[in-house]
Formats: C-alpha cells, structure tokens, sequence
C-alpha cells in the first residue's frame, strides 16, 4: 500500500471535508481517506495499483483546485510496536 498526499485549495469547512472524502472513497482500491481544511490537504491510504492522478483528479472534480500530490510509501503504524511485526 502507499500513501497519497495532496494539496487542496478551496476547502473552507468539515462539510468541504466530507465531500472530498466522499469523492475520494469512490475511486476504487483507497482504503482509508482524511482531509483538514486547515491545513489544505487530503490524505489517502490506497492499494499499490492506484494512480495518483486517479485521485487528485476526482478532487478537481468537485471544483476544488489540485495544487500538488505525491505519493510515498505506507507503513501501518502497530500499536506500540508489539502487534503485527515485519
């Protein structure tokens, strides 16, 4: 799996919030979704298979503007490192 980070410009409130999520949720293989209209950003958990253009471009989709993505590596954080070791 690998996180996607992207920049979203325009969300103002919980509600802009819950609409990204919602819109990123569709797209299909994303496991886990958050966005903060605070910080300007939506983060997604995904399967290795899914393209982040995919994703930023259901965001753009809502009328909110893309201003950058990128995707890294996740690694599930374990509950005080003793469950579910490498």
């Amino acid at each position: 799996m690998k996180k996607i980070i992207i920049g979203v410009d325009g969300m103002r409130c919980g509600i802009c919030e819950s609409h990204v999520n919602d819109a990123v949720r569709k797209v299909g293989g994303v496991v886990k979704v958050k966005s903060s209209c605070i910080n300007n950003v939506t983060e997604a958990v995904v399967q290795d298979d899914v393209d982040e253009k995919v994703v930023a471009e259901a965001i753009a989709g809502l009328g909110y503007r893309v201003m950058a993505y990128r995707s890294e590596p996740y690694d599930k954080k374990r509950f005080f490192g003793l469950f579910g070791g490498k």
